[in-house]
């Protein structure tokens, strides 16, 4: 019988470059929700439920590396890792599947001309949650955290940084926020946008507040239409922090926890904190809070300078009646489970056990 590798290791393996094979055994509908990057599809899963080898019987596989087999929580994968072991190939099945993937990152630096700054972009590729470390001397801060307090305190530890704050751009709605958790484990100071939603202590940010980080300044920028208390966050007149409202291929919907009336009073907000960002000039980086693709383990980072980002939205924003027709009627299918995960991040409590039930799914940030 094939043993079995947890996501951990296969994400060290997979941020190591070390060689090896994941075959994606799922169904063409399931493989299309979330994959993970560079594993290869071979549709063999009815086949195996039924006993059937199907084509995983004739696939050709490399005999120098490894095979990870993935399934969706890990027991049919465990069918086609043993399968492949008895025709001599060295096969281990990925434990919990795609399920226990939801919680993979991995890490890319964003330069910057500054170099008394640093950015590291901390991608949960396998929800394609983005989340920054922000470093200038001794000092850091952490945007939307959406992994284990250890991940940001260990990439702290690393570059010799203290967390002072841990900013949230907005109250998520596709993930659990690790802000609260994140700043007890850290001594920080958990900052948010001005509200009433959030029902433990924070510091509220406003409008043109500037935080110093080291030698990093981060200024707010209100930018509602997400949602009302959306705010982007500039750092020294390089790069912003956008959340949920301007992703580098599409801008967030207007529409959860909304009417139709106040979906569309929401992207009209929309318009008009866009034509802010885009106000910041050609040069200014995007930094968002998610991707709607598994992030590579490249390094590369995901952002795009406003200058690229106008190649598409000039055009969107053409006239404000026009984009608010074209968003509101563009929203993608509602978050899983999304009102559950709201009232935890307005409490700031994470569930009990295992939080991937409840995260699990593609995050639906996006209109595109």
């Amino acid at each position: 019988m094939a043993g079995q590798i947890d996501a951990e290791t296969l994400r060290t393996w997979l941020a190591d470059q070390r060689l090896v094979t994941v075959i994606d055994i799922r169904t063409d509908d399931a493989r299309a929700q979330w994959s993970i990057p560079g594993s290869v599809h071979v549709n063999a899963y009815d086949d195996l439920r039924e006993g059937r080898p199907g084509a995983l019987a004739h696939t050709t596989l490399p005999h120098d590396r490894p095979v990870v087999t993935v399934c969706n929580a890990g027991r049919v994968s465990q069918t086609a890792a043993d399968l492949l072991a008895r025709r001599g190939i060295d096969a281990v099945s990925l434990a919990g599947g795609m399920k226990a993937w939801i919680l993979a990152w991995n890490t890319a630096n964003v330069p910057l001309r500054d170099t008394l700054v640093q950015i590291i972009q901390v991608r949960r590729t396998g929800k394609g949650c983005l989340s920054y470390v922000v470093g200038s001397g001794g000092d850091a801060a952490v945007i939307d955290p959406s992994l284990s307090p250890e991940v940001y305190l260990d990439l702290a530890r690393q570059h010799g940084w203290r967390i002072q704050y841990v900013f949230e751009t907005h109250i998520h709605a596709d993930h659990l926020s690790r802000a609260r958790p994140l700043a007890e484990r850290a001594q920080a100071t958990v900052l948010l946008p001005d509200q009433r939603r959030v029902h433990f202590p924070f510091t509220s940010v406003r409008d043109d507040d500037r935080i110093t980080v080291g030698q990093a300044t981060i200024t707010a920028l209100a930018t509602p239409g997400h949602t009302d208390e959306s705010t982007s966050y500039v750092l020294n007149n390089q790069a912003v922090f956008t959340g949920d409202s301007l992703f580098t291929r599409g801008v967030g919907r207007p529409d959860l926890h909304a009417s139709a009336d106040g979906a569309n009073l929401r992207a009209r907000a929309l318009f008009r904190s866009l034509t802010a960002l885009r106000g910041l000039g050609p040069a200014m980086l995007v930094l968002p809070a998610h991707t709607n693709e598994p992030v590579a383990f490249d390094g590369q980072p995901i952002t795009a300078r406003v200058a690229d980002v106008d190649t598409w939205l000039t055009e969107w924003l053409s006239s404000e009646d026009a984009f608010i027709e074209r968003v509101v009627s563009r929203v993608p299918e509602t978050p899983p489970n999304f009102v559950r995960i709201v009232e935890l991040n307005e409490a700031g409590e994470l569930p009990a056990g295992d939080p991937t039930e409840l995260e699990a799914g593609a995050n639906r940030c996006a209109v595109a």
